[in-house]
């Protein structure tokens, strides 16, 4: 590029640039306005894309003028206009009781009043440190926590158009009412007592037994007065 300046920008394609065979030929009526629209305007081969749009000329500058609001040099010599500093904002800690209460206790305080007093005496506060960012322990959660709420379940159309729900809210009620009709039977029921569960079933009677020596259990008699077997039996039968 001779000179080292910048080409000048691509005007919008006039009818009158258009030549026979080119990219941008028109058949039939052809206007100015065609070349200004981008879906119609095709691109040449070898050259850059040209601009649909008409632009002013050189001499114009882009951009909004504004005007000057600071005074200009003499404003700038003939005083400092400096920033004002932002006052920091003090963060109110909270009171240091755990402190405060110790120095009571030390001075001899024992009351809820002399406390009170001694607190609007000595207000100590907090340090910084106990709520500083490094300081801060993260908060102790399950290691298979899921974070969030759970979605919401599809709407079980199926089981709408089947009455599902119905049919479950029947079953629940026949339940219901057998249970109701069975706690009643059990209130209309009389309660049994020991005497009348002892007259159904009595209890089995006990053999009478006479106590023993251990020793003995196994001894059999060594005297024997009766003449034979059978008398001995009789006479056994005849005592019972």
């Amino acid at each position: 590029m001779a000179g080292g300046g910048a080409a000048p920008p691509r005007r919008p394609l006039t009818l009158a640039e258009v030549e026979p065979g080119s990219e941008n030929e028109r058949l039939g009526v052809a206007r100015d306005s065609m070349f200004c629209n981008p879906r119609i305007l095709k691109a040449e081969l070898g050259k850059p894309q040209r601009n649909c749009y008409t632009l002013p000329g050189f001499d114009f500058a882009y951009g909004l003028y504004i005007h000057r609001t600071d005074g200009g040099v003499s404003e700038a010599l003939s005083h400092w206009n400096t920033v004002k500093p932002r006052t920091a904002l003090i963060q109110s800690m909270p009171r240091d009781f755990i402190t405060m209460n110790r120095g009571a206790l030390k001075n001899g305080y024992t009351t809820a009043h002399d406390y009170n007093l001694y607190y609007k005496a000595k207000d100590i506060r907090r340090k910084n440190d106990a709520y500083g960012r490094f300081n801060r322990c993260p908060p102790k959660v399950p290691a298979d926590m899921t974070y969030g709420i759970t979605a919401r379940p599809c709407t079980p159309f199926f089981d709408l158009l089947h009455h599902k729900y119905k049919e479950l809210w029947m079953e629940q009620q026949r339940a219901l009412t057998v249970a109701q009709r069975m706690e009643k039977k059990k209130k209309d029921k009389v309660c049994e007592t020991r005497t009348t569960l002892l007259r159904k079933n009595p209890l089995p009677a006990k053999e009478e037994s006479f106590w023993h020596l251990p020793r003995f259990e196994k001894v059999g008699p060594h005297l024997s007065t009766f003449p034979d077997h059978d008398a001995r039996k009789k006479a056994f039968s005849a005592s019972h």
